[in-house]
């Protein structure tokens, strides 16, 4: 088959699209035809040499994708040759196939195309498990999302209005706020120009938010706590903006808050499995339904990753950026 390889770690011209072991499908997994698989950040790090793959698991960057099972291994059931799917994955989206543990496939849901299936498992399992699994985010609370325009973050708009919350994002501009409002953010707040925490201070009457979903890390511990309500839930998602932060555990205590940081990548499979089984008991509905729906910028070939990391890094988009076999 042809993957994505990154015979040596540097910028987007690190990705070439070359020949590659065909993977086969093992003890409870299945082998997909990629249809398409999206571009996450951890893929980004990845090709910079920052976020190795688990042990034992595919070399390729790709954390999604969608298509159609070739080949059903030893003691799975449910699933069969032809069904069509999408996957959450430890790796090996960017390439034609993939192997699959059994528990992290999900159907396509009804009403949305094959390749834009792609645009769902990661950021629907990433949002339920730390919106809803962690956070534990109730109707008539306030949720913060940071970077609303991305995939997690469309995502997470759309999923914590659905469950009744008041929605307040961050995003760069605009333009990309203008999107956030369409998908139903009801605080829109341009980090460029306006102190999040001031703007969800006067939104919320002096209380502040109940969660704050942060893909930012250590430019944000502080100003985060400061944002929270009294008994406020902080999850910690991503690093963009660095690894190390003092923490006033004071401001924590006054506030009876809780800080938790979450990874979706290296969790052992039995893990993965629950949250993708209770993403397609809970968010499956609502896309079907129309209420949730992918946000996608833009779809390139496969074999043009680069461009496609090229476009991420650049924070251009709005939503997922996918790559088509």
């Amino acid at each position: 088959m042809h993957a994505i390889t990154i015979e040596q770690p540097g910028g987007p011209e690190a990705l070439v699209w070359d020949r590659a072991p065909e993977p086969v499908a093992g003890e409870g997994e299945v082998l997909v035809d990629i249809a398409a698989s999206a571009v996450n950040r951890a893929d980004l790090l990845q090709r910079q040499g920052f976020y190795d793959p688990p042990p034992g698991t595919s070399p390729h960057p790709g954390l999604e994708c969608s298509g159609r099972i070739a080949a059903v291994g030893p003691g799975v059931s449910g699933w069969a040759v032809g069904d069509e799917v999408c996957a959450l994955l430890t790796g090996g989206g960017y390439a034609e196939r993939v192997a699959v543990p059994a528990g992290q496939l999900l159907p396509v849901p009804a009403g949305t195309d094959l390749a834009t299936a792609a645009a769902l498992p990661e950021a629907a399992c990433t949002v339920w498990s730390n919106l809803f699994m962690v956070a534990h985010l109730r109707p008539g609370e306030t949720v913060l999302v940071h970077g609303g325009a991305s995939g997690i973050g469309t995502m997470a708009v759309q999923l914590a209005k659905a469950a009744g919350a008041t929605v307040a994002v961050t995003a760069g501009g605009p333009e990309k706020l203008a999107r956030c409002k369409e998908l139903g953010a009801d605080v829109l707040i341009d980090y460029r120009t306006q102190d999040f925490v001031a703007e969800v201070k006067a939104a919320t009457n002096g209380a502040g938010a109940d969660v704050v979903l942060d893909i930012i890390g250590a430019k944000y511990l502080a100003r985060n706590v400061d944002a929270l309500a009294v008994s406020g839930r902080l999850v910690v998602i991503g690093l963009q903006g660095g690894v190390k932060a003092e923490l006033n555990l004071g401001a924590l205590l006054a506030k009876r808050a809780a800080v938790a940081g979450t990874t979706l990548r290296a969790r052992p499979r039995e893990e993965k499995a629950a949250i993708v089984a209770a993403v397609r008991e809970h968010v499956w509905p609502l896309v079907e339904a129309g209420r949730v729906r992918p946000v996608v910028h833009t779809v390139l070939p496969m074999r043009e990753a680069a461009e496609a990391h090229r476009l991420v890094e650049s924070g251009a988009h709005v939503g997922k950026v996918l790559l088509a076999v």
